[in-house]
């Protein structure tokens, strides 16, 4: 049986201040959520704060984003060495804002997931598709395609150690979410897709759902068969609706 997992990528957003108060409230409420797994991936310049803010609860920390290089001139990178330091346990790669903003193809993405391994963080590796692509009628294609580069470069194996987040670049920040029906049956075609290769792995891994999930979509969504859990955006920044989500996955 797989553990729910609500992870939250809080983006370019926070302060000292809103933060402090932000992790204060996950963890007031974090007693409530039963067996569902929690996560918060910070700016990486709050992860030292936030990682001691967090010690002794249950929520984990991750970064929203890592360097493809273990060190050296690299301007602006970090490295999974330096995410350990402050106790990371997962690694965000490959989310469609890098990829469409930052240029990110499938090969770097693979790396960058092969980085996070290699330090011993979990990938949470984001795969989906853009309206156009939808509109076309090609997003099996496209999530094939990204999975299949990490495939490729670390096996099949590799991603049964990692998270998967299928997120429709189309439902991100713009309050459309897909249908519970339509996100699941991508997350049946990842899930067979993977099964193909390796039965066990399909069983293991975690597919979150990431599109604008709320308190409100959280629960009909995580009961679909497939949907593991969430990568939570803009309701993460709110201590009360993160932590409804978190609830509704117990």
């Amino acid at each position: 049986m797989r553990q729910t997992l609500v992870a939250g990528n809080w983006k370019l957003n926070g302060s000292l201040d809103s933060i402090k108060q932000l992790v204060a409230g996950i963890t007031a409420g974090a007693g409530g959520t039963g067996d569902t797994q929690i996560a918060v991936c910070p700016p990486f310049v709050y992860i030292p704060l936030v990682s001691n803010l967090l010690a002794g609860s249950k929520v984990a920390i991750g970064s929203q984003d890592i360097a493809d290089q273990e060190a050296g001139a690299f301007t602006g990178e970090i490295s999974g060495a330096m995410l350990n330091d402050f106790s990371c346990t997962y690694a965000i790669v490959g989310h469609s804002e890098r990829r469409a903003l930052y240029a990110e193809d499938d090969e770097l993405v693979a790396r960058k997931f092969a980085a996070a391994r290699k330090a011993g963080l979990t990938p949470i590796l984001c795969v989906g598709e853009t309206l156009e692509e939808r509109e076309q009628g090609i997003t099996e294609d496209v999530v094939a395609r990204q999975l299949d580069a990490v495939i490729k470069l670390e096996s099949i194996a590799a991603i049964g150690e990692a998270v998967v987040a299928y997120e429709p670049v189309w439902a991100i920040g713009t309050g459309k979410t897909a249908s519970p029906q339509q996100a699941q049956d991508v997350h049946a075609f990842i899930r067979g897709k993977l099964a193909g290769l390796d039965q066990a792995v399909a069983d293991k891994v975690q597919i979150l759902y990431g599109g604008s999930v709320k308190g409100s979509n959280a629960k009909e969504l995580f009961s679909m068969q497939d949907i593991d859990g969430g990568l939570i955006g803009g309701a993460s920044l709110a201590a009360d609706d993160f932590l409804a989500i978190c609830m509704a996955g117990t």
